[in-house]
């Protein structure tokens, strides 16, 4: 008797999660982080499969970090749904909350995107695959299928790609992040808006091209989102401050029932990321989060 009751509520699991996977916009969403990319650029940037995916999807040159405009503080804003006044961190480095967070989940962190994916379907496929051992503490880890930090990128400055390319020829993932610390280690070292700096998002967007076809070699390309993104910009060779070179960041998302509908004028924020890949995947999203999700670019 115990065993039918049991089967029964597996089947009645599996018909839920299913429905709830049939209501996602597209069954994969690929997120590509590139660390210190400044909206600023895009324009002078010889980057042919990024602005490919701009002319047959939707984006932003508007979008506004929160502040500090610098790395910890923002990716966590961009995963967390809200800002630094509610996750708590507020810091460059900050590997956990400086203020304490207003809301913890039972993975041990602010609620993210991550975390709620994997509570509305434990079998989804999720990776994460970054440069900058600070991504490590902005995740909900525990909610990962795989996850690899990449040191080796001295030898092998393609290394991160590469990675990328075969876990999705793998694992097909349902939802993927790869984080570059590229072009913010540039625009430190030689400078933001210089030509060292425009080489490396030449390179980078070499990148995004290989894990686009990965994505069709996979033969998953027709059911993929893809987001490209970014944490702050850059002024000289710095960051963190209020001018607009800092602060206003790229936002491009094309693919599965997104619009061609290239730039959108909607006011957005780094908080607003998470709430747009929750609208992806028909996630309810908690009532810590202050984003929006940006409705208007979806079919």
């Amino acid at each position: 008797m115990k065993k039918s009751i049991l089967l029964v509520i597996s089947c009645l699991f599996l018909i839920v999660n299913s429905a709830d996977a049939a209501k996602w916009k597209a069954k994969h969403v690929i997120f590509i982080g590139l660390d210190g990319w400044g909206s600023y650029s895009v324009e002078k940037a010889e980057m042919p499969t990024v602005k490919r995916l701009m002319s047959e999807g939707a984006y932003t040159l508007k979008k506004r970090t929160v502040l500090p405009s610098s790395s910890a503080v923002n990716w966590a804003s961009m995963f967390m749904g809200a800002g630094p006044e509610l996750h708590g961190y507020t810091e460059w480095g900050s590997q956990k909350p400086e203020l304490p967070s207003r809301e913890i989940s039972h993975y041990g962190i602010f609620p993210t995107v991550w975390g709620l994916l994997r509570d509305s379907d434990p079998n989804a496929e999720i990776g994460y695959i970054y440069e900058w051992e600070g991504m490590y503490f902005l995740a909900d880890i525990k909610a990962m299928n795989y996850y690899e930090e990449i040191k080796d990128r001295k030898n092998d400055p393609s290394i991160t790609a590469k990675k990328a390319v075969e876990y999705i020829k793998k694992s097909k993932p349902n939802f993927l992040g790869v984080i570059f610390d590229n072009p913010d280690g540039i625009g430190h070292s030689k400078g933001h808006d210089t030509p060292e700096y425009y080489q490396v998002l030449k390179e980078l967007d070499s990148y995004i091209g290989q894990i686009v076809n990965a994505a069709k070699d996979a033969g998953i390309l027709e059911e993929t989102i893809f987001i490209i993104t970014s944490d702050h910009g850059g002024i000289n060779k710095g960051h963190g401050g209020k001018t607009m070179e800092e602060m206003e960041t790229p936002f491009i998302i094309s693919g599965k029932n997104i619009k061609k509908n290239p730039e959108f004028n909607e006011s957005m924020m780094q908080f607003d990321v998470a709430p747009t890949i929750a609208y992806i995947f028909n996630l309810k999203t908690p009532q810590v989060w202050i984003g929006r999700p940006m409705k208007q670019v979806f079919k």
